[in-house]
């Protein structure tokens, strides 16, 4: 079975290797001749736990090969996956170029026996109109739809062992082609769901609103928190035990982004209002993950008394979530840019050391390491949940810094942990160095 991917972003290359890591032959195809150069060399280009080992294992087995040359990857493939990417319109739309421009490029080689499958995160209908697409071009292919559900950090974790394969089909071809390729998840007895087009296309954009919704969700709660008393994180581990409810997604922090949340919602939205359906709760959870982060900054300016002007502020993580390196529409662009505006010196230290930080973030300077860009600062912001962090001893933190101001908007740190420091977190009570009252903020 040869299996091709067209596009080798963070879906289609863990895809790609991953499927490469089950025995199949894999070719991952990108028009960026630097990204295939850097692959070719055992280089990757992301920051996912485990990948550049998979990739080097398999390139040695001659299971896994990447190219530029679309036309030879796709002519003798059984299954070609459209693993593009599909940004956000400035009206919350989908923007489908990049899918019609790969398909319209293999539409002259493809093998017309092979299954065509659509894997990007496209509104319903997408797939349908790719198989018009083709017709109108002579080509008459097999379609699918497969969404995919990876989490950054966990990718290869959640392909090797998925709460479920959704594949949306409409023939008995594609049916028998798809259920090969994912047979080796059968041992684990993954739930493999075959359904329409549509239902699958609009199961991807349903489960990630949903999630958006709960982290939006636990957030509005941690905001009541502050205002009567209560725990965030012990609210949330109540609600997480409840197996209707589950633990996931019910971290209180500065509000979601990554690539998926803000762009699939906004998409359903957008979809749904061309079809005459509202969907006010998707438009809620919009609004108020927007505001989150205009009330992050009021916390961190209230706590520094509204005056950040000229002070030292260490920033302890920008990427939009723990492992991962990826800096799309993450909270810290918002926080860490109005904090400049304000006049505040900031120093930033990521563990991903993540070259579109660097690039978003120009001439701000970047640490080696989570101490020394705690040197003289006047407060410390955590806005990443690395694991690294909360291992810091905090006694030698607290050496370092001008100032005990610790503002941890992930709740890294129990109360008591950091009970030296000016601690502000989330949705907790706060304790002031040297006293022992409890003040609610």
């Amino acid at each position: 079975m040869k299996i091709t991917f067209i596009g080798t972003g963070y879906v289609g290359l863990v895809s790609g290797v991953c499927f490469a890591e089950f025995g199949f032959n894999v070719i991952c195809v990108d028009n960026n001749a630097e990204k295939i150069k850097e692959l070719q060399g055992g280089h990757v280009p992301i920051y996912e736990p485990g990948l550049d080992k998979l990739i080097v294992k398999n390139t040695q087995a001659g299971r896994l090969t990447f190219t530029t040359d679309i036309r030879d990857s796709v002519e003798e493939a059984d299954i070609v996956f459209i693993a593009v990417g599909t940004p956000s319109q400035s009206d919350g739309s989908t923007d489908l170029s990049y899918v019609y421009q790969s398909v319209d490029e293999i539409s002259s080689h493809i093998n017309r026996e092979a299954v065509l499958v659509i894997k990007s995160t496209v509104p319903v209908g997408t797939t349908l109109s790719v198989k018009k697409f083709l017709l109108n071009r002579g080509v008459d292919i097999d379609i699918a739809f497969n969404p995919e559900f990876l989490k950054e950090g966990a990718a290869i974790e959640d392909f090797m062992h998925p709460d479920r394969v959704i594949l949306g089909i409409e023939s008995k071809k594609a049916k028998k082609i798809l259920s090969h390729i994912y047979r080796p998840l059968y041992v684990f007895n993954t739930p493999i769901v075959f359904t329409s087009l549509e239902t699958a296309e609009l199961s991807k954009y349903a489960s990630n609103a949903f999630l958006a919704m709960k982290v939006t969700f636990i957030n509005e709660i941690a905001n009541l928190c502050e205002s009567c008393g209560a725990d965030v994180n012990e609210v949330a581990l109540a609600m997480g035990l409840d197996k209707r409810i589950g633990d996931q997604f019910l971290q209180a922090g500065p509000g979601y982004g990554g690539s998926c949340f803000p762009k699939d919602t906004s998409a359903l939205e957008n979809f749904a209002g061309k079809l005459g359906v509202d969907m006010p709760l998707v438009k809620e959870t919009i609004r108020s993950n927007n505001a989150r982060r205009k009330k992050m900054i009021e916390k961190i300016l209230l706590a520094c008394d509204r005056d950040v002007k000229g002070k030292n502020i260490s920033i302890l993580g920008v990427t939009f979530k723990a492992n991962t390196d990826d800096m799309r529409d993450s909270p810290s662009i918002d926080i860490i840019n109005a904090l400049v505006e304000q006049g505040a010196n900031i120093r930033i230290y990521d563990p991903s050391f993540s070259k579109q930080a660097r690039r978003i973030f120009g001439e701000i300077e970047f640490s080696d390491n989570a101490y020394d860009n705690c040197n003289n600062a006047d407060a410390v912001i955590i806005l990443t949940d690395w694991s690294e962090f909360r291992a810091l001893n905090l006694r030698e933190l607290k050496r370092r810094v001008k100032n005990p101001l610790l503002i941890d908007l992930r709740n890294i740190y129990t109360l008591s942990d950091a009970a030296e420091f000016n601690y502000h977190s989330i949705g907790r009570t706060l304790i002031k160095t040297g006293t022992s009252k409890n003040i609610v903020v």
